[in-house]
């Protein structure tokens, strides 16, 4: 999702909204006082499934632990017969990691788990490359800041199959991996550090994560319809799942990092669950150990000044001070979540006892967060806690300023995960930002202000060149985006890092200059994959604005490169290593625990009329291109039940998965691929007429 006003140095986001009852004074809850926050709430969930296009959404406001506004909006089943209601389940994502934190303070509260001691005390398989895994904490797996690269998350994401795949292996994963950083020195979102927890949970209580969270979360507060994969949990009672480039409706979406991002949930128990951070459950966490989730862990490290901004981590939580509450003087907490295809926000004000959560199927968490914050808003409106609705923000209008001339030192290029930027900057105080992969796109522009900033013409971007105590160059960027009828969302961080020079030598540059715009087709996933519907692919773009690097990645070898970048926040998340390795001649690249096979080892399917093939004993897919003999013939598959096959026109989009459509015939398309994809030794009969 691209909301207006944020640009390229932060679309990286994995995207305001009467008058009281005087019989009513601030902190007394009487859902009869909440009718106009209520019909605020329709209207804004109406218009993200209208105007926005949100196939459905759900959302829930507790208030001194009284559920007093809930409702639902849009579209469940394709065919209208199974109506929304509080009780249909989405997938909340990230917003796991809530449950994930809780579950470790749990243990926290029972002396079986210090967060200054090394997680290796409690998870004595865990290992790494990298000699510094040892200094490793829970609390640094808890504030993103444990150095790990960040997401091992092969074959998690899948239709219905909730095999554990990707939690098994995560040891095993991490034991190949070095760190990006010192355990501590900064705070970057990371994946992989919450399903370290979830194991480390299941270590030290001796239950498995789905267990405990019932036993000691779920249960105690009456959540029945919390549940995870491995609960089983009735697809019928889901929200129905669509995808812009695929018809129809889905099979429902299994995340098996369960910890990280894969429980199922509705905004009535969210809000539930909200109540162990409101002092409402009853004493399920201590006070101690809440108030420690809400400190400004984000600042032990490297960060940016204090700015407006969505992000400053605490334990678990993506904000401990949440854009615009504190405009109020209100404590505001959140954590969001998106998965493929379910979306989350909960939104938390600990003093006040009150919280939103809204869930959704398609959208984003960022516009699910947006409609928790005006729903919030309107009901502390109504409960005389706040009289008026703060204007929206804005830098002001830029007043150009003579700018030092040591800032023209700064102009380069600059990275992210995934992103390389160009940054130029004039004598005269103008900064023009580029894509370097995507230079089709406008030019960024920004003139050098008084205050030392360069800022957008609309006065809603500023950026700073900023040198950190490591040496290290960033562009620190501050930004406003409203979305019309939802009120206004903050950003501030460190964007992106100016890369340095890295010569290679001609038996290194003669290797990549092969690979540069390859594309590498994933072999590894398995074939229940959601990835099977994006086509899972990485294609490997060297631009000569940065010789020495593939996009963000310095190159370290002829078959080797990884991200050196230390960028805290979201901008530096996910980074990764390529490694490469030949068998047969063919090239194969591993990444993040995925597996791919060059396009060179990639052939044309048979054009006959009969052929077949078989997932060899490494259970690794099969991929073939389809040969213009072979375009506009009807394809028919005779396979295994364990098995499945998707189609791709010439430009990458599925036109066919049969997890998602059932086996039938279909007609192949000119210049796209194929892949088969089971479990060993599936064969697969193909006839084409």
């Amino acid at each position: 999702m691209r909301v207006k006003g944020f640009r390229l140095l932060t679309v990286g986001l994995a995207l305001t909204i009467l008058a009281p009852t005087g019989a009513m004074a601030a902190g007394q809850s009487d859902s009869l006082a909440f009718e106009t926050t209520r019909k605020v709430a329709a209207e804004k969930a109406e218009l993200l499934t209208g105007t926005y296009q949100t196939p459905s959404i759900q959302y829930a406001l507790i208030d001194h632990g009284k559920i007093v506004v809930s409702g639902q909006s849009g579209q469940n089943d394709e065919q209208g017969k199974k109506p929304l209601t509080a009780q249909t389940m989405y997938g909340i994502g990230s917003t796991s990691k809530m449950f994930t934190t809780a579950a470790v303070m749990k243990l926290v509260d029972e002396g079986k788990i210090d967060l200054d001691k090394p997680v290796v005390n409690y998870v004595p398989d865990f290992k790494m490359k990298d000699e510094r895994y040892v200094k490793i904490t829970p609390r640094m797996l808890l504030n993103h800041s444990s150095g790990i690269y960040g997401s091992s998350l092969a074959s998690s994401f899948l239709f219905d199959d909730n095999d554990t795949f990707a939690h098994d292996s995560l040891l095993e994963q991490l034991a190949n991996q070095k760190l990006k950083a010192d355990p501590g020195e900064y705070s970057v979102y990371c994946n992989d550090g919450f399903t370290l927890a979830e194991i480390m949970v299941e270590k030290v209580s001796g239950m498995d994560f789905t267990s405990f969270i019932h036993q000691y979360f779920t249960g105690p507060l009456n959540m029945s319809n919390t549940k995870t994969p491995l609960d089983r949990p009735d697809t019928v009672g889901m929200a129905g799942l669509y995808f812009p480039v695929y018809a129809g409706q889905l099979p429902n979406e299994s995340v098996n990092v369960i910890g990280t991002g894969g429980i199922y949930s509705t905004a009535e128990d969210l809000v539930k669950f909200s109540q162990i951070f409101t002092g409402d459950a009853g004493g399920i966490l201590s006070a101690k150990s809440t108030t420690a989730m809400e400190q400004k862990e984000y600042k032990r490290g490297m960060w940016p000044d204090e700015a407006d901004t969505s992000i400053n981590y605490g334990l678990g939580w993506d904000s401990v001070n949440l854009f615009p509450f504190g405009e109020y003087g209100i404590k505001a907490l959140t954590k969001g979540g998106d998965t493929a295809l379910y979306h989350s926000s909960l939104v938390v004000l600990p003093e006040q006892k009150m919280a939103v959560a809204v869930v959704s199927s398609g959208g984003s968490s960022t516009t699910d967060q947006l409609l928790a914050n005006e729903i919030l808003l309107h009901a502390l409106k109504e409960k005389a806690v706040i009289t008026d609705m703060k204007p929206e923000k804005s830098y002001g209008k830029p007043e150009k300023a003579d700018m030092p001339s040591d800032l023209l030192k700064a102009a380069g290029i600059y990275g992210g995960t995934n992103q390389l930027i160009d940054v130029k900057i004039s004598k005269e105080g103008d900064m023009t930002i580029t894509s370097v992969p995507m230079p089709h796109l406008p030019a960024e522009k920004y003139a050098y202000t008084a205050d030392g900033s360069f800022l957008s013409a609309d006065g809603n971007v500023k950026i700073n060149v900023v040198k950190e105590d490591n040496g290290h160059t960033y562009l620190w960027t501050r930004a406003y985006a409203s979305l019309s009828g939802l009120g206004q969302l903050a950003l501030s961080q460190y964007s992106a890092e100016k890369l340095e020079p890295n010569d290679l030598n001609p038996e290194t540059a003669a290797t990549w200059k092969e690979r540069n715009g390859k594309t590498y087709y994933a072999i590894s996933e398995k074939y229940t994959s959601i990835t099977y519907m994006l086509l899972p692919t990485l294609k490997l773009n060297m631009f000569q604005e940065a010789p020495g690097y593939v996009m963000d990645q310095k190159i370290i070898g002829p078959n080797e490169s990884a991200s050196d970048l230390k960028i805290p926040t979201t901008a530096g998340r996910d980074t990764q290593a390529y490694s490469f390795n030949k068998i047969n001649g063919v090239e194969f690249l591993e990444a993040s625990g995925s597996v791919f096979i060059s396009e060179d080892g990639v052939k044309p399917i048979y054009a006959g009329k009969t052929s077949s093939t078989t997932i060899p004993e490494s259970g690794y897919a099969k991929w073939y291109t389809i040969p213009r003999k072979a375009a506009g013939k009807t394809m028919q598959v005779t396979m295994s039940a364990n098995g499945a096959f998707a189609v791709y026109d010439e430009n990458g989009t599925c036109q066919f998965f049969s997890v998602i459509s059932g086996n039938h015939p279909f007609l192949l398309p000119d210049g796209g691929v194929i892949v088969f994809a089971g479990e060993a030794g599936s064969k697969f009969e193909i006839s084409l007429k």
